[in-house]
C-alpha cells in the first residue's frame, strides 16, 4: 500500500517511512516537505497513494491548505480522495475540527508512538475517524463552543490563532476590512471574550 508523506522533519519523516515499511504492508511512495512539491507529486503521479500523512506546520504554508489541492485535483481527475491522516504537534481544537471539517480521517499527536500510528491507520483505512486520546478530550470540551461559530468565522478565529492582522486576515479571505470586524464582532458576541488574546487560547 503507498503512502506519501508530507512534512518538513526530516529526522521525523525517516522515523515513519522505518515504522511503516517494516510492516511490509506500506511502502512510502513520495515525500514532500511543503504544499508546492506535494502538488506536484499528485499531478505527476499516475494514481494517487491509499494514504496520506499530512503535518499543518510547513515552514511558510499551512498544512489546512492541503485539502483544498487534493480536493481539487480529485474532481478534476474524478477519482476518489485517498484518506488524510495529520499527523502533528499542534494540539489546537480548532485546527483539528477545522481539519476534520475539510476532509482529515484522524488526527494523530507527534508525541504519539508506533503503536498509536499504526492504530490509528488502521482505523482510518477501516473507514474510521480517527483521533488520539489526549487531542480528543480536548476537542470534546470545546465542541460545544465551536458548534456556535460559522464557516466563515472559524476562518477568522484560525487566523487570529496565527497572530494575523485584520488587514492579513482580510487579504486572505478576500473580503474587506469591514467585513473582519463584523465576524469578529460576533465572535466576541458569542464567546464572551472581549480581546484577540483570549480568542488565541482557544
Amino acid at each position: 500500500m503507498e503512502v506519501l508523506l508530507i512534512d518538513d522533519h526530516p529526522m521525523l519523516n525517516t522515523g515513519i517511512v522505518t515504522i511503516l515499511e517494516e510492516t511490509g504492508l506500506f511502502k512510502v511512495c513520495a515525500q514532500a516537505q511543503s504544499l508546492i512539491q506535494a502538488k506536484s507529486v499528485i499531478e505527476e503521479s499516475e494514481t494517487l497513494p491509499s494514504l496520506i500523512i499530512l503535518d499543518l506546520l510547513l515552514g511558510e504554508d499551512n498544512g489546512l491548505d492541503f485539502f483544498s489541492i487534493l480536493e481539487n485535483h480529485c474532481k478534476n481527475k474524478k477519482t476518489k480522495k485517498p484518506p488524510v491522516l495529520v499527523c502533528s504537534a499542534i494540539g489546537d481544537s480548532f485546527k483539528i475540527q477545522t481539519a476534520l471539517k475539510l476532509g482529515a480521517a484522524g488526527f494523530l499527536s507527534k508525541t504519539g508512538g508506533k503503536a498509536e500510528l499504526l492504530k490509528a491507520i488502521d482505523t482510518i483505512l477501516g473507514g474510521k475517524i480517527y483521533i488520539s486520546g489526549e487531542l480528543n478530550i480536548k476537542l470534546k470540551e470545546n465542541s460545544s463552543m465551536y458548534a456556535k461559530f460559522s464557516k466563515r468565522e472559524i476562518d477568522v478565529i484560525n487566523l487570529i490563532k496565527q497572530n494575523k492582522t485584520n488587514k492579513q486576515i482580510a487579504d486572505t479571505m478576500s473580503i474587506s476590512n469591514r467585513t473582519v470586524e463584523n465576524h469578529i464582532s460576533k465572535i466576541y458576541f458569542k464567546t464572551g471574550f472581549s480581546s484577540r488574546e483570549e480568542l488565541q487560547r482557544l
